[in-house]
């Protein structure tokens, strides 16, 4: 799975107002987060000593836009550019491959991110923004059923899964991960129980 963020900037002209999302974006968990608002009047290319990219673009002549990503160090080495279509629109892009379920892996070379939208696409060029905006409400509308049927499922989960979860975690978030390898594993094994009795 991979952990897209959106991130409206403000901006991003001074290193204080770099090092200041720097230090958020080490608070949370994210594989890219899209930037918006960056209004730099110079591109930007910086890979950092923790192994994380940053990528940005231009504002207008106004100071108003600018786009960019930042690219978390587990997928730094997947990234084969970024580009700014339109001081609101970027595109990132890079070779991952996704593996289907009940399906052999397949590759997948292009997918762009439009950090207005923080989507992925199948095209590289938006030619009809309204087919894109149907894809865009149906994939909303698939998310929202896959969401109820996750609340379904967490009230079929057992109290001492429950609880197995959430130490996962926390295990993680100590950054304790042979604690949280044994935890996962204990944890698929407790949810295949609770699914079976349900």
């Amino acid at each position: 799975m991979m952990t897209v963020c959106t991130f409206n900037a403000r901006t991003l002209a001074s290193e204080a107002s770099i090092e200041d999302l720097m230090m958020q974006a080490r608070k949370i968990r994210y594989d890219v987060i899209g930037l918006t608002e960056t209004r730099r009047h110079r591109p930007l290319n910086a890979t950092f000593d923790t192994g994380e990219e940053l990528f940005l673009g231009t504002c207008d002549s106004r100071g108003v836009g600018g786009v960019g990503v930042l690219v978390n160090t587990n997928l730094v080495m997947n990234i084969d550019s970024f580009e700014q279509l339109t001081i609101r629109i970027g595109r990132l892009r890079g070779e991952k491959a996704l593996k289907f379920e009940r399906r052999s892996p397949k590759p997948v070379i292009n997918w762009d991110l439009f950090t207005s939208l923080a989507g992925f696409w199948e095209d590289a060029v938006v030619d009809n923004i309204d087919e894109e905006y149907d894809r865009l409400v149906q994939h909303l509308r698939d998310s929202g059923k896959s969401a109820e049927g996750l609340r379904v499922t967490k009230r079929r989960l057992s109290y001492e899964t429950l609880e197995l979860i959430r130490q996962r975690g926390a295990a993680r978030a100590a950054g304790n991960y042979q604690l949280t390898s044994e935890l996962a594993k204990r944890c698929r094994e407790a949810i295949k129980e609770d699914l079976k009795e349900g």
